[in-house]
């Protein structure tokens, strides 16, 4: 091993390298003669060398005889430092006898006493260590007691009766850090004593210290979860904790309260507990932390029932300002919710949302709006009785400017309308109602087709088609607007004449008259909606105009028997229909119309000509048709999705299962069986891993290994790579090949793309033939591809050369430890495809021959997830189309489109063709997705 690691050392210095080192001969002369500048810096240096494997005895006197008295206050701390890695004992082992008249500083040392690991050393000053627990200072009795405890659980010989000593200067101390500390050690040395003393003063534990109730739920938890059968004897001191004044106790009482117990009023209190937590703590990670510890108890099914009663409360965190923290309660509710308690939750959310109108316009307020719609939506499609008191409240957000809730409330009313025919005439009416206060084109554009699809009655179509009319304006379209232009129209501009009398270079008069015209004001936005967004050449509206005229008059030929009122009918509609195409090719819309819309236009004006049967039952029958299918086919998927979920709830343990040992299990198959507070000690202080291994701990790291030099080079390096969630730790192992002692071997590395490095490697000693291991931790700040490069450098020991360098080999950092498969809709998925503006076109070239065998490689690839249905993608017609997507864990969104094909003309087994579109909010990780998927599109032959 190295010749550091041999040397208990618990402090890192960092001494610049730029210097030569100093020899002995100097640093004793700075030692014995120099000020105090001059000792403080031989000293430092000193350290520097001991560190790096000199031993310098013969400076060990110096520092005793010429810095040991000093008054120094830096001195003094530097001093502890020494005393921890100068060399204590002889090359025989034997420890250095050496005497001084220096009384210890009572507080300082007790904690530098505790580093020592010569008990020779701490014999003779343990009646000083006992009389610091009798000092007038706390913070010196607090340190006697770390040393105590230390010492006994290193070399218990030197003070047997510490645990009796503790306990009785536990009943006696009344400052809560020396409390809390004596408490400490009894729980880790004599349990028993521990629990006598809590046993005492059980019914005073409110009145303690935060710090001291800490250690005592940590007590209660370990005691009870080795020996069950003392929890009916500690379970009220939990209950008693959960009032506590301070949120750090509560939080780890309640806890562990569900844990010792899964009785119903344990689970209520510990519930109880979380959500006073969240309501009354201002700090938003705090909240969505013990949000998450109430989502994890909803996934008991014991628990369930409990929290079902408590919904109420729990809507309370919907206070929070925090939009992350409002979709997780909103999600949590939503599970919860029952035939019970639904009718008091819609009556909270319509409150919210009313809420929302009330305040000023922000980017969450419509996202948070968009929340609570898509709740009440879930909430009107699991229970329909209460979709008649949410349909009125949601219509009015049609009229609304942010497109997000009203896209989301059309898409309710659509399943609803469809569903639950008892209420047709209600959203019929309230949709007809507030159709003329719509501002949207797409949201005026699903509005139609929802009233053009289901009007069945007279009265309906012909109310509909006022307001049709209504937002039209004046028709012909082209007339009306060549009138305007030519300023025919007096009512909406007026002409002024202004004369004025010059005189011209002939010396004569002359009269110079201008011509002024006065527009109306605000002539573009006083146009009628229909007609507004027409005249920007968004004709696609009128082709979906013309399909609901079509059912419409399709609809009222049916109906009405009267010929001359159909033919009226008729007539209008055609006449609309026929203006829109002559606006499309006026040349007056800031668009022409496209071959597609004019095409479509055309269809529905051959059909109301020719009113073919089979035409009739197209437009009237198989468009619902369509509809009811869609909507099946996404309650299947629901259905599908909560059955999943309910099966991974469901624990099932049979009688014939195999014992498993923890200590002989890889992490990864650890499960529950692993005490939960060992574990969440262990994820607090190793990090969550970014994907979970199916594989064994040894292969989950052999395959992670990177090597970084030769086998050749003197210094051979390798690194396995651990990746946390925001940063990256380098474990090197660095091997000496050489007969020569390397010292001052330092890891040097830099970074490329979006990584930091946190903070240099400490240089090492290693002898010959030596190994040691070198940490280096890097954060990762966004999703890119980052590289790692750097060198080795030592000096050899004797000689008189440069200091020798080895390159290593560069560290590529994969994207796909930070990406996850992500779910979103359809909706927000066309909506960030058209937000995000880098792209990415990688073209297909694989070796695969089956489109739905690229696919499934390409999202194990990429761990990315496909938002096309499988029905969508089902069967086989020689192409496939799907969208993709994923989600950093830095909350970066990735989005793809694949589009492949088999080509027509090819023979079996002919490898794929087509693109893969990326698009993502940032450049990087638009084109390290793209990298990757260049790098993993041909499969392996091996695995075909």
């Amino acid at each position: 091993m190295t010749t550091t690691s041999e040397q208990p050392c618990y402090t890192l210095i960092n001494i610049s390298m730029d210097s030569e080192p100093p020899n002995e001969m100097q640093l004793k002369n700075d030692i014995e003669n120099g000020d105090a500048n001059a000792k403080r810096e031989a000293l430092k240096k000193l350290m520097y060398l001991i560190l790096n494997g000199e031993k310098m005895p013969s400076l060990l006197i110096s520092v005793i005889r010429y810095l040991l008295p000093m008054k120094d206050h830096a001195i003094k701390k530097l001093l502890l430092i020494f005393w921890e890695i100068v060399p204590k004992t002889h090359p025989d082992g034997k420890l250095l006898r050496l005497t001084t008249s220096q009384r210890i500083h009572p507080w300082i040392d007790l904690r530098f006493l505790c580093k020592l690991k010569q008990p020779e050393l701490l014999e003779p000053l343990m009646p000083s260590i006992r009389g610091c627990l009798e000092h007038r200072h706390s913070y010196v009795r607090r340190n006697a007691v770390l040393a105590i405890f230390t010492i006994y659980k290193n070399f218990d010989f030197l003070i047997p009766d510490a645990p009796e000593l503790i306990h009785n200067f536990l009943e006696q101390e009344g400052d809560a850090s020396c409390k809390r500390n004596a408490f400490m050690m009894l729980i880790h040395v004599d349990q028993e004593r521990a629990l006598d003393y809590l046993s005492t003063c059980i019914d005073q534990i409110n009145t303690f210290n935060d710090i001291l109730q800490l250690v005592i739920v940590e007590l209660v938890y370990k005691v009870c979860h080795t020996n069950p059968s003392e929890r009916g004897r500690f379970i009220r001191c939990i209950y008693n904790l959960l009032q506590s004044s301070s949120a750090a106790v509560r939080y780890e009482a309640a806890g562990t309260l569900i844990t010792l117990s899964s009785a119903p009023t344990a689970v209520k209190a510990a519930a109880s507990c979380y959500i006073d937590l969240i309501i009354k703590e201002s700090d938003n990670n705090v909240k969505l932390i013990v949000l998450d510890r109430l989502i994890a108890l909803r996934e008991d099914p014991r628990h369930e029932k409990v929290l079902q009663d408590l919904l109420m409360d729990i809507l309370r965190v919907l206070s929070a300002p925090d939009i992350e923290v409002r979709r997780k309660t909103l999600e949590l509710a939503l599970d919860l919710v029952t035939s019970r308690n639904v009718g008091e939750m819609v009556l909270v959310l319509k409150k919210e949302v009313s809420k929302t109108e009330s305040v000023s316009e922000h980017e969450d307020t419509g996202k948070y709006r968009q929340l609570l719609v898509r709740t009440l939506h879930s909430c009107s499609v699991k229970f329909p009785d209460v979709a008649a008191q949410v349909i009125p409240l949601l219509m009015e957000f049609l009229s609304d400017t942010n497109e997000l809730a009203a896209a989301d409330v059309l898409v309710f009313v659509r399943e609803a309308i469809q569903r639950f025919e008892q209420l047709k005439p209600l959203i019929i009416s309230k949709l007809l109602e507030v159709f003329p206060a719509i501002k949207s084109m797409e949201i005026h554009r699903a509005a139609l087709w929802i009233l053009g699809e289901y009007c069945t009655s007279v009265e309906d179509i012909q109310s509909l088609m006022n307001e049709i009319r209504n937002s039209l304006g004046e028709i012909p379209i082209v007339d009306d607007e060549m009138k305007k232009a030519a300023g025919e129209d007096t009512e909406e501009e007026s002409v002024a004449v202004t004369g004025q009398r010059l005189v011209t270079d002939m010396g004569t008069y002359a009269t110079q008259s201008a011509l002024s015209s006065a527009p109306a004001k605000k002539s573009e936005e006083s146009r009628p909606p229909l007609r507004g967004f027409l005249m920007d050449g968004n004709f696609f509206l009128g082709s979906c105009l013309s399909t609901v005229l079509t059912k419409l008059a399709l609809r009222y030929i049916a109906l009405r028997k009267d010929i001359t009122k159909q033919n009226t009918f008729l007539a209008e509609s055609m006449l609309i229909m026929s203006t829109i195409l002559h606006l499309g090719r006026s040349g007056l819309a800031k668009k022409n119309i496209t071959n597609d819309d004019l095409d479509r236009i055309a269809l529905c004006l051959k059909v109301l000509a020719e009113r073919h049967p089979v035409m009739s039952e197209i437009f009237g029958e198989k468009c619902r048709g369509s509809l009811d299918a869609m909507l099946l086919a996404k309650q299947e998927e629901t259905k599908n999705t909560e059955k999943d979920g309910f099966e991974k709830k469901v624990v099932k343990v049979q009688a014939d299962d195999p014992i498993n040992f923890m200590q002989l299990l890889a992490k990864a198959d650890s499960g529950n069986s692993e005490d939960q507070l060992t574990l969440s000690l262990t994820l607090a202080t190793m990090g969550t891993p970014a994907k979970k291994d199916t594989t064994s701990l040894t292969q989950s790291k052999l395959s992670k290994v990177t090597q970084l030099t030769g086998f050749s080079d003197p210094v051979y390096a390798e690194a396995y790579i651990n990746i946390n969630q925001y940063d990256i730790v380098l474990d090197v192992l660095i091997v000496n090949q050489t007969s020569d002692v390397l010292q001052n071997c330092s890891l040097e590395l830099a970074t490329l793309g979006d990584l930091k490095l946190v903070e240099k490697p400490q240089p090492m000693t290693l002898a010959a033939h030596d190994f040691c291991n070198i940490k280096a931790n890097i954060k990762v700040a966004s999703t890119e591809n980052g590289i790692i490069f750097g060198n080795i450098v030592y000096d050899v020991s004797g000689a008189v050369s440069d200091r020798n360098v080895v390159v290593l080999n560069d560290i590529h950092i994969d994207i796909m430890d930070y990406i996850v498969p992500a779910v979103c809709t359809d909706a927000e998925f066309r909506t960030m495809w058209a937000e995000f503006e880098w792209e990415n076109k990688v073209t297909v070239n694989t070796n695969i021959g089956d489109l739905r065998e690229y696919l499934k490689h390409l999202l194990g690839c990429t761990n990315m997830r496909c938002l096309t249905p499988e029905k969508a993608i089902s069967g086989e017609c020689g192409f496939l189309a799907a969208n993709l997507y994923a989600r950093s864990i830095f909350g970066e969104d990735a989005l793809a489109n694949v589009s492949i094909e088999v080509p027509s003309d090819s023979s079996p087994g002919t490898p794929v063709c087509g693109h893969v579109r990326i698009r993502a909010k940032s450049q990087g990780m638009a084109l390290s997705l793209g990298d990757k998927i260049n790098l993993s599109q041909k499969k392996d032959q091996a695995t075909n």
